[in-house]
């Protein structure tokens, strides 16, 4: 071997041998200090799973330039202070210095990217994206697989043995995937499983020992706040108000959204009133039944929400025009994207053709008797139903039914978006990058705040 390649091949196994150190170093020090590893965290499709990127949209983002400090988990009743903090560090994860070392000679580095995950009750996503035009980002990487982390958690109040190997082999391939890119700044976030489980905090320790990642349990408010943020350029811009609801495996998350008088930087500021309602797919389905649902259990499910949503405070906010023109619907979940799936005869589940579609009342209506209508495995057939939710679209149908029995709309918008986007926005607002021009100008995916 020649002198130079010899000492070449020298220090990269030096360097590989730092890295290695780190990375145990890391590692101890965060056991000591409880402190946040820094790690890497987001997808979404009705059934089954995707580690693709998905087909972006063009849509504006708004924020504030705040810059935030660190953050620690918010406990599950007291909401985080205004601007979580996202995860940076230039230390390695899983022995990678984060795809930006050891690059071959001449090989230009990839654009520093931001990653979003989020692990729900019943779903683990993830995106990868860099800013395009201002407003806008280009999603690069996606994963989403269903994990069902909280199964039987309604049952014992616990995260189950089983339930936790499934969320971390997926999380596995999310960190994974994240190690092999340069981040600017990621931000994992844990949901109504981790909040509601007496063991949550021992699953988010062991997540960090077995993958490197930090996962952040999010406030109620938060996630309500994020879901805003995520999918808010759905918000029709002649709307006087919106109700956008997030049907979650563990919880469902409400936001009334007065725009009467006009829409505000962050549309999260035009939230007058907003809950989170204990009850979700995965925890309504396990106490009715998922396979055979008779109209009379059906209609326990949504009398059950509807109560729910009764004992909200602030749900008579937008009385003046709810059922009026210039009033809508706005939801975000797996349920109303397979509604959406069905309603286009779908052979195979595409969000360039779900996300921001109309729904009519009447169709919404229509479709809900319908999928109710089916067996079980008819509802198994469906490719944009599956066996993943066959048990749980009903559940899903019950809560929306009882929102829109609360809240009555000519019109519903499915969104294929979220909390994931939510947080990729307001880590590259907080960045500064669309004031400085962007990575480019690419066709993008965005939303608003």
């Amino acid at each position: 071997m020649p002198v130079a390649a010899g000492a070449q091949a020298e220090k990269r196994a030096a360097a590989d041998k730092a890295a290695s150190g780190k990375l145990a170093q890391g590692a101890r020090q965060v056991r000591r200090r409880g402190g946040r590893r820094w790690g890497k965290p987001g997808d979404k499709q009705p059934a089954g799973e995707r580690s693709r990127a998905p087909e972006g949209v063009a849509v504006s983002a708004a924020e504030p330039r705040a810059r935030h400090p660190p953050a620690r988990p918010a406990p599950p009743n007291q909401a985080p202070r205004r601007g979580d903090a996202p995860q940076r560090s230039p230390e390695p994860i899983n022995g990678h210095t984060n795809g930006a070392a050891l690059l071959p000679e001449g090989e230009r580095p990839r654009p520093a990217a931001y990653a979003a995950l989020d692990l729900g009750t019943n779903n683990c996503r993830l995106l990868v994206a860099v800013p395009t035009k201002p407003g806008q980002f280009r999603v690069i990487d996606a994963f989403s697989r269903i994990v069902r982390l909280g199964e039987g958690l309604g049952r014992t109040g616990r995260l189950s043995t089983i339930a936790m190997d499934r969320a971390i082999a997926a999380l596995e391939i999310c960190s994974h995937k994240l190690s092999a890119r340069r981040i600017a700044a990621s931000r994992l976030i844990a949901t109504e499983a981790c909040r509601a489980a007496s063991n949550g905090e021992e699953f988010i320790e062991r997540v960090r020992d077995r993958t490197g990642l930090q996962l952040e349990i999010v406030s109620r408010e938060t996630e309500a706040r994020l879901a805003v943020s995520g999918c808010g350029s759905l918000v029709d811009r002649s709307a006087k108000g919106a109700v956008l609801f997030d049907i979650g495996g563990g919880s469902t998350e409400i936001a009334l959204l007065d725009l009467r008088s006009g829409f505000s930087r962050r549309l999260s500021n035009n939230i007058v009133a907003w809950t989170s309602l204990p009850v979700g797919v995965v925890n309504l389905a396990e106490r009715y039944g998922g396979r055979n649902v008779t109209p009379e259990l059906f209609k326990r499910m949504v009398d059950e929400v509807t109560i729910l949503i009764a004992s909200f405070g602030g749900r008579d906010k937008l009385e003046a025009i709810v059922g009026q023109p210039g009033f809508h619907l706005l939801g975000t979940s797996g349920t109303v994207t397979t509604l959406a799936g069905v309603h286009l005869g779908l052979e195979r589940y595409d969000r360039r053709q779900v996300d921001g579609l109309w729904l009519t009342s009447s169709e919404a209506d229509s479709l809900v008797a319908t999928i109710a209508g089916w067996s079980f495995e008819e509802r198994v057939a469906n490719p944009c139903i599956g066996s993943d939710r066959a048990d749980l679209v009903l559940a899903g149908c019950a809560i929306l039914q009882a929102i829109r029995r609360v809240w009555p709309a000519r019109a519903l918008r499915v969104a294929d978006r979220g909390l994931r986007e939510g947080l990729l926005t307001e880590m590259m607002v907080a960045d500064g990058v669309w004031r400085r021009g962007g990575n480019g100008a690419d066709k993008g995916y965005g939303t608003n705040a």
